[in-house]
């Protein structure tokens, strides 16, 4: 019989929490991600789904327990580029285009293979619109700026922190299209969602989070 190797999740948590004023925003809690794996994180209001999310995206100190990234106790530097968090503060200059926030964020992220910024934009519905300032788009439009770097970067896990937020049905079909496409090509995600998300890409893992 041949040995084989058990898979490495791409991320990992042991005992996970965040500490406030020396107590805990929610209870530890223990997950892992593989690659090609979508996970809904569930959990009220204030039980500190968003504080999860900007955890795991290095906006936040790591409070109590252990993270993992490919096996090992992570570590900013060896996941640059590898994690993309979209929250609720888009993170665009409303004063440029869209084209130039795409060119800020490649500039310091890369390009995912065969991505282009006017491929990109066509593909998100954005075509003809490259030149507006983001500042004069509408909240669905601005969100789509935003959901273009998910195309456009070549990060392997997205943290998607209510990513239907400020769309139509279209738009919302959209973004169950992107995590397809991304898991299919064996990118992983975490998604936070107050409504019910149609995602036909299989079965999510479900990550609840409690105070």
């Amino acid at each position: 019989m041949i040995a084989t190797t058990p898979s490495v999740p791409l991320l990992e948590a042991r005992a996970l929490s965040f500490l406030r004023q020396d107590e805990p925003v929610f209870a530890p809690i223990d997950f892992q991600l593989d690659a090609g794996e979508l996970a809904l994180i569930e959990g009220d209001n204030g039980s500190g789904k968003t504080t999860l999310m900007r955890i795991l995206a290095g906006l936040l100190h790591v409070g109590a327990g252990e993270l993992f990234w490919r096996g090992k106790p992570m570590q900013r530097d060896d996941c640059i580029g590898e994690i993309l968090f979209l929250g609720h503060q888009l993170g665009l200059k409303a004063d440029l285009n869209p084209r130039e926030n795409l060119l800020i964020a490649a500039g310091l992220n890369g390009y995912r293979d065969g991505s282009g910024i006017a491929s990109v934009l066509d593909e998100i519905g954005l075509g003809g619109f490259e030149d507006e300032p983001v500042r004069r788009l509408s909240a669905g439009q601005k969100k789509r700026v935003a959901l273009a770097r998910l195309l456009l970067l070549p990060a392997s896990l997205w943290l998607l922190d209510e990513p239907y937020a400020n769309l139509d049905r279209i738009g919302i079909a959209l973004v169950n299209r992107l995590l397809e496409k991304h898991l299919a090509a064996g990118g992983a995600a975490l998604v936070t969602s107050h409504g019910a998300v149609s995602f036909h890409g299989g079965e999510p893992r479900h990550i609840r989070i409690h105070a």
